[in-house]
């Protein structure tokens, strides 16, 4: 804890943190202001470049210097190269609630989020941990439900969950794969621990703008990307083919890969064709399909050809209307007759919606403990579940104070945060959980870090929340973590709500190589929270 007065703290970080550190012969050589000069971070908050006085965090220095050297009037320049490549490339996404769907283009901060090395390797053990925890209680409860015959997790809970599949029960995918893909959405707390605040185990979405961000970067920022010594994401759709196409009934020479879209209409219509493309396959909608003998084909000019695989991302409800949802049209009749015979890998397999299910969600560490005998290396938000009476009772008490999540909702909607909501919201939220307790989970308002973003109505760098979705691919051999993962950042001011939906945009996440020079490229000092609160 630092023994000067505020007035002295927040001096220091009224001048320029990086420069001050780094004294570079270079940075004289940049014309205008550097960039970071005058950047003040959120007193309750948890900087991911710079800490409380201003300075920038020890692992990430040199990153933060090369970033402040290139000055604001370039990364001016910058910042609209980059805003046009985005607007060239088509990179978009769409809202259905705005305008009837109308298509934007997704807002891309320059400031790259960055993570030290030590940093990294710990969430990747627990983001490793955490999947092979889920994958045997997909299993389970699917299987023989141990878990809810010992007591660890009650059994209304889980059977309860609209994403439980009772028509799946006793079916094994091959090779026992559920979780192909994940997305695990993390945040950190002011005392600087990064903890997992939700998962995404069915068609977790976002990866395509990893990578777009990270070619504009290296096509706008070069030399400093150069130099910065970045681990590489590139090399994510050949893992997540090479791992889908290690489950095939069939040899990986033989092997047919498709992607199932609902079509240019959905909102994830461009990462559905970018990740196409990257990954060298068909991009198919239900009525390319068939299913034949318990065999998936896909229509082509030669003639019906098999389909091995098939990375859907189309909703459970719709993907096949002789077992859900008669009346769709974006399926494929037989589907899970074909998969239920091992003729098919559908990624993610059919079901995992249980196991993401925000009720679900406090009982991960107990999973953990249960499959694995170990304990979580990740920790997790505080989180009350209103279906049980007590903690429904003290949810209720405390609302203005709480974020309370529908437990089946995504994408920022179905949500209520209390601190920043009005009477009118409140007194609606009460009735919804009154009417269906089972239906929402709530946490304390868990103050999100901040990372430097660009301000261009202010011309300079301010202090926005980010959280962290990195993605984990599962297959034959293991898991692996793309390195980095999609860095969302809430671009309005005061607002926790980083979803692009809600108005929200992204960053670059910068995972650095470890310093050979160094035995700990992450010493950074015990992190320590604000002032007035305890660690």
């Amino acid at each position: 804890m630092s023994t000067k007065k505020p007035s002295e703290r927040t001096a220091r970080r009224s001048r320029r943190p990086a420069r001050a550190r780094r004294g570079s012969a270079r940075g004289a050589r940049n014309e205008g202001q550097p960039l970071f000069d005058g950047y003040a971070p959120l007193e309750t908050a948890w900087d991911e470049l710079f800490d409380r006085s201003g300075s920038p965090r020890p692992a990430l220095a040199s990153a933060v210097a090369l970033l402040d050297d290139m000055g604001q009037d370039r990364f001016r320049t910058r910042q609209r190269l980059a805003d046009g490549t985005f607007l060239k490339s088509g990179v978009t996404f769409r809202v259905y609630s705005d305008d009837r769907g109308v298509e934007k283009i997704f807002p891309f901060d320059l400031i790259p989020r960055t993570v030290g090395a030590g940093d990294w390797d710990r969430l990747e053990r627990g983001l490793a941990q955490r999947i092979v925890a889920l994958e045997a209680f997909l299993a389970d409860v699917y299987g023989d439900q141990k878990i809810l015959a010992d007591g660890v997790i009650p059994r209304e809970v889980v059977l309860g969950s609209s994403g439980y599949t009772k028509e799946i029960h006793g079916l094994v995918p091959p090779h026992g794969v559920r979780i192909h893909i994940s997305g695990i959405d993390m945040i950190r707390r002011p005392d600087g621990e990064l903890v997992v605040l939700e998962d995404n185990l069915r068609t977790p979405s976002g990866v395509s703008y990893v990578l777009e961000n990270r070619k504009v970067m290296k096509r706008v920022m070069p030399r400093i990307f150069a130099e910065a010594h970045v681990r590489t994401v590139d090399h994510y759709p050949m893992k997540l083919r090479d791992a889908l196409v290690s489950l095939s009934p069939l040899d990986a020479s033989r092997t047919r890969l498709a992607i199932l879209t609902p079509g240019p209409y959905n909102s994830a219509y461009f990462e559905h064709s970018f990740l196409a493309r990257q990954m060298g396959c068909d991009l198919v909608t239900g009525r390319d399909l068939f299913v034949h003998d318990d065999r998936v084909f896909v229509k082509t000019t030669r003639g019906p050809r098999p389909v091995d695989v098939l990375y859907r991302r189309i909703d459970d409800e719709f993907l096949d209307p002789e077992v859900f949802n008669e009346d769709s049209l974006l399926g494929v009749a037989g589907l899970m007759r074909a998969w239920a015979a091992g003729n098919v890998v559908i990624a993610n397999a059919v079901g995992n919606g249980v196991a993401d299910d925000k009720a679900l969600y406090p009982f991960v560490p107990a999973m953990v403990k249960y499959y694995l005998d170990e304990d979580a290396i990740l920790p997790q938000v505080e989180t009350f579940s209103c279906a049980e009476p007590d903690q429904c009772r003290h949810v209720l008490a405390r609302l203005p104070k709480m974020v309370v999540k529908a437990v089946d909702a995504s994408g920022g909607y179905g949500m209520l945060v209390g601190p920043t909501a009005s009477e009118a919201e409140i007194a609606e939220f009460r009735q919804r959980v009154e009417a269906n307790p089972r239906g929402y989970v709530a946490q304390p308002l868990v103050e999100l870090s901040t990372c430097p973003t660009w301000d261009a109505q202010r011309g300079a760098v301010v202090p926005r929340r980010v959280d962290l979705r990195p993605y984990v691919v599962h297959g034959r051999s293991g898991t692996w973590a793309l390195p980095g993962g999609l860095t969302r950042v809430a671009l309005v001011e005061g607002s926790f709500v980083v979803n692009s939906s809600q108005g929200g945009g992204s960053k670059d996440t910068w995972v650095l190589e470890a310093r050979p020079d160094s035995a700990d490229p992450d010493a950074d000092p015990t992190p320590t929270p604000p002032d007035g609160e305890e660690g």
